[in-house]
């Protein structure tokens, strides 16, 4: 078995970022780029689907507020244990999932670190 490669500083600010997010808050992709001033949302999410197992990546969605495909059912699971804002569907649950609701929930990335 080999070590897994080292991550580029990128991927470790992108990392960063998403374990700063505090419990009940989100940051979307593109939140997470624009806060970096690098990359793009595809170029964040690629970050969290190779090696973003170890950090709350339920904190990270889509700009609309929309839960990643497939792990709908955890991430609500966390929402609610963190008390994350979410929003239905005008139609109901039945109408569709649940979202985040981003005007309540979106965090705007930590402060900049004081200078000496």
């Amino acid at each position: 078995m080999t070590d897994a490669a080292p991550l580029d500083d990128f991927a470790s600010d992108v990392l960063d970022t998403v374990e700063a997010i505090p419990a009940g808050h989100v940051m979307s992709y593109g939140d997470i780029a624009e806060y970096l001033g690098r990359g793009g949302p595809r170029q964040v999410g690629r970050v969290l689907a190779t090696s973003g197992g170890a950090v709350p990546w339920w904190r990270v969605v889509h700009a609309d507020g929309s839960l990643l495909a497939g792990h709908e059912h955890a991430a609500l699971g966390h929402y609610r244990a963190e008390g994350t804002p979410l929003r239905t569907p005008a139609g109901g649950a039945a109408s569709g999932t649940q979202r985040v609701d981003m005007r309540r929930a979106r965090w705007n990335g930590p402060l900049p670190q004081a200078r000496p």
